[in-house]
């Protein structure tokens, strides 16, 4: 019913740039919240960016703050993450999901899930 495939990832050194692509089939809304989460081996799952659909703001980890953009094509039911600055820190496999529900302004909660895709961040 809903599906969720991403690209875009691979390998880059420290300071490069990657785009990563989500794109979203099924039954979809506009006002759906898409998010980008990422998970590190021996890491918990971690919240990157989330673009809200109610009001098309967007949120950030303060870890990627002023170097990852999250934005959407509505056209094409696609979510882009801009990955600029990478830190070896940022290597993980990202993974987006919709739709996502904010609760406590602290978690958020997402029904689906893509497959991830790998990124890696060279030294």
């Amino acid at each position: 019913q809903v599906q969720l495939v991403e690209s875009g990832g691979g390998l880059v050194q420290a300071g490069g740039s990657l785009r990563l692509s989500c794109v979203r089939s099924g039954r979809t809304f506009s006002s759906d919240t898409m998010a980008w989460f990422r998970q590190d081996l021996g890491k918990g799952r971690e919240f990157v960016a989330a673009f809200n659909g109610s009001d098309n703001t967007t949120d950030y980890a303060d870890s990627v703050k002023g170097r990852f953009a999250i934005s959407r094509n509505s056209a094409k039911n696609t979510v882009y993450l801009q990955m600029n600055i990478l830190k070896p820190e940022d290597t993980a496999v990202y993974s987006c999901a919709a739709p996502c529900t904010v609760i406590a302004d602290i978690q958020i909660v997402c029904d689906y899930w893509g497959q991830g895709t790998q990124v890696t961040v060279s030294s």
